[in-house]
């Protein structure tokens, strides 16, 4: 059981005085900015918005310099911001087919249709530190191609084309909402996605990284991955059309996984999926290894027992504010269930010493 602390109002009052100015740190520093976290460390604003489900990116940075740069409290202040607010409608499925793409690369193909287009990445640098930076120097501008404004088609759909690739039939049903929802076993695709989108970054990638080494049967391929902006429709009731209210930036990866087939599926490949707000490439890429791992039922494969095919075992612990709050609850104040416990222990050792002889004590 929980103890109330009587008596710490003012230590805690203090503390949250401490905070701030540990927060601020040196006024002889200039104080960061909210536009300088969502320009210079936009892969961090990225990620809280991805595993805080809303896409702001000033909101973002808010929380990130409120968290002190801690992304897990940063994802926190988000998430529970999100819940305090009104919710008008649904919008569209996006048609990331249409995606104005600022980078899009495929593994599989290497004139892959619509053109290979590297975009902003760190594949091809040298892990050295640039300490041009640390003397805050202007870094000179690069040249740079506008981005794709006409459609680029998915590559996995050249392969459907071909029937080597398994369909994904689009169905009619709306999907499940995980924030309005709780998860349920066994879950469905969808929800499964959601919840992988929201899941901690590091823990999904360990995921991902058991299945690489073997266990699950998961020899992927990236066949596609993309970044952009897509427009965002809603369908309003006083209307026949949908509107465009706005644009999002996505990461998507869709991965081609060699299948030899099972009692119900033919030999074909098959895909795992990942969608992210922002750039975030390693995220949607780990996030597609899972999904494919979690699809083993669906395709008649064997359960080989591995972590990353338990979906169970994934979803329940994807979640770092789930785990962070059960975490860090133990640090709160347990005392009447310590001391039982104490008293407990000295009560067996008491026991335990009674029921030694005076032969075994010499010994």
């Amino acid at each position: 059981m929980y103890v109330a602390v009587k008596g710490g109002e003012k230590a805690i009052e203090n503390a949250h005085s401490w905070l701030a100015e540990e927060r601020r740190g040196s006024t002889d520093v200039a104080e960061l900015s909210i536009a300088q976290i969502r320009e210079q460390l936009s892969l961090a604003v990225n990620r809280v918005m991805a595993e805080g489900s809303l896409f702001d990116p000033d909101l973002a940075a808010l929380a990130i310099k409120q968290a002190r740069g801690d992304l897990i409290e940063a994802i926190f202040l988000i998430r529970a911001y999100r819940t305090t607010l009104p919710r008008f409608g649904c919008s569209n499925p996006v048609a990331t087919a249409e995606m104005a793409c600022d980078r899009r690369i495929s593994a599989t193909f290497k004139d892959a249709p619509g053109g290979q287009v590297l975009g902003p990445t760190f594949d091809y640098t040298h892990r050295l530190l640039d300490f041009k930076l640390a003397a805050e120097g202007e870094v000179p501008d690069a040249p740079k191609g506008a981005p794709r404004d006409e459609p680029t088609p998915h590559i996995t759909e050249f392969l459907q084309g071909e029937g080597i690739i398994q369909d994904e039939p689009e169905g009619d049903e709306t999907p499940d909402d995980l924030t309005r929802q709780p998860m349920e076993f066994p879950s469905k695709r969808p929800l499964r996605l959601q919840s992988l989108t929201r899941g901690d970054e590091g823990f999904v990638l360990g995921m991902a990284y058991s299945t690489q080494r073997g266990y699950a049967r998961n020899h992927a391929f990236v066949g596609e991955l993309r970044i952009g902006k897509v427009a965002v429709e809603m369908d309003i009731p006083e209307l026949d059309f949908a509107i465009d209210i706005g644009e999002v930036e996505l990461t998507e990866c869709e991965t081609v996984n060699q299948f030899k087939g099972s009692k119900t599926e033919p030999p074909q490949f098959t895909r795992g999926y990942g969608l992210v707000f922002g750039q975030s490439e390693r995220k949607s890429i780990a996030m597609a290894l899972v999904d494919r791992a979690l699809r083993w039922k669906e395709l008649g494969e064997d359960n080989l027992g591995a972590p990353a095919q338990d979906e169970e075992f994934v979803l329940s612990h994807a979640d770092n504010i789930q785990a962070t709050g059960f975490l860090e609850h133990i640090k709160l104040p347990h005392y009447v269930d310590f001391q039982s416990e104490l008293e407990l222990v000295r009560k067996l050792r008491r026991e335990a010493e009674e029921r030694i002889t005076p032969k075994e004590a010499a010994e």
